[in-house]
């Protein structure tokens, strides 16, 4: 039987630490990196929506990541970065806690979501990209959300 080729032969992932994970989302999704600014706590938002940042002139949703994934924050809130990501034509930051650096991985690098992710957080990952120092979780951000919690963003 012959083996299926993926449609990318590589790509060029961003790579970042929520705690002491690392995850890489495409860098094609990535508009900006910024130091997160001041946050605007927004009254009965979902847990995980850190409030808004005026970005040029313009309203931001902060979302924090780590507070999405269930996951401990090990940066000081001053210290922490923001990814800005547009998907389903809304511009969203996601709120990390610090950028690593850009890898460039081959597709036979990337391995399926185990069977025991496949739930519920299963749907956010694309695959694992193994490195030679550990993997990078490789997210799919276009899965982050669904379409209320895109329309409530």
């Amino acid at each position: 039987m012959e083996k299926k080729e993926n449609f990318f032969s590589s790509l060029q992932i961003v790579c970042f630490k929520i705690g002491s994970e690392e995850y890489g989302i495409d860098i094609l999704q990535v508009q900006e990196i910024l130091k997160l600014p001041k946050v605007t706590k927004l009254p009965k938002s979902k847990p995980y929506i850190m409030g808004v940042i005026d970005l040029r002139g313009k309203v931001l949703p902060i979302v924090d990541l780590s507070r999405r994934f269930n996951m401990e924050s090990s940066t000081v809130p001053e210290n922490r970065r923001a990814i800005v990501v547009n998907f389903s034509g809304k511009r969203v930051g996601l709120g990390i806690d610090s950028v690593s650096h850009v890898i460039k991985v081959n597709s036979n690098d990337i391995e399926p979501p185990p069977p025991v992710v496949r739930g519920i957080s299963g749907k956010y990952i694309v695959g694992i990209a193994k490195k030679d120092e550990g993997f990078v979780v490789i997210l799919d951000i276009n899965q982050l959300f669904s379409a209320e919690e895109l329309g409530a963003l």
